[in-house]
């Protein structure tokens, strides 16, 4: 295969993103099957496919002692409920989807969001779909979602592919998935 330049991470590819976020309580510092601190602080040699050698057992558990409530995670049927009052909101403000999964502690998606700013309208979605959900039976009603969503710019057409392959993957292990072929 041909290489293909890279772009800078400031630049996404036609302006898509991978976005990934939590639910609340579900991936702390420490957690043993690897983990990031915010913006680097800590470097930590390893993630959720290759685990940290170190043992942060101590972290893991001063972590999940600061939780003011017990972890979110999803019923299989909670995740399409989850799924569709996301995908609502993506559509209210504009974002071009192309997939989606919500599995039971976390959601991936494919997106192209309007003036480059995904975390706003990650933020947006997370919100409303956490105000819709609250008032619905087995829904914890103060709140969803961890702090942060982690969104990464796709940096060609080949990224983007791979990605879209590697979201819709997240069905075999039981996500909610949706997805959106577009028109070329």
């Amino acid at each position: 295969m041909a290489h293909i330049p890279r772009r800078p991470s400031h630049a996404p590819w036609n302006n898509w993103y991978h976005c990934m976020f939590h639910t609340y309580g579900t991936w702390l510092p420490g957690d043993p099957h690897g983990f990031r601190t915010r913006h680097g602080r800590q470097h930590i040699d390893g993630d959720y496919k290759n685990p940290p050698r170190e043992d942060f057992t101590a972290l893991h558990k001063h972590s999940a002692s600061l939780l003011k409530r017990p972890p979110v995670r999803f019923s299989p049927e909670q995740r399409t409920i989850v799924r569709d009052a996301l995908l609502a909101s993506f559509a209210k403000w504009g974002v071009e989807l192309v997939v989606l999964s919500v599995d039971s502690i976390h959601v991936h998606l494919l997106a192209r969001f309007p003036r480059q700013n995904p975390r706003h309208f990650i933020g947006l979605a997370k919100k409303e779909s956490s105000a819709f959900l609250k008032r619905m039976e087995g829904f914890a009603a103060d709140g969803l979602w961890g702090a942060r969503a982690q969104c990464e710019p796709i940096e060609n057409r080949a990224h983007q592919v791979s990605t879209v392959r590697y979201i819709l993957r997240h069905q075999d292990k039981g996500a909610a998935v949706h997805f959106q072929k577009r028109a070329k």
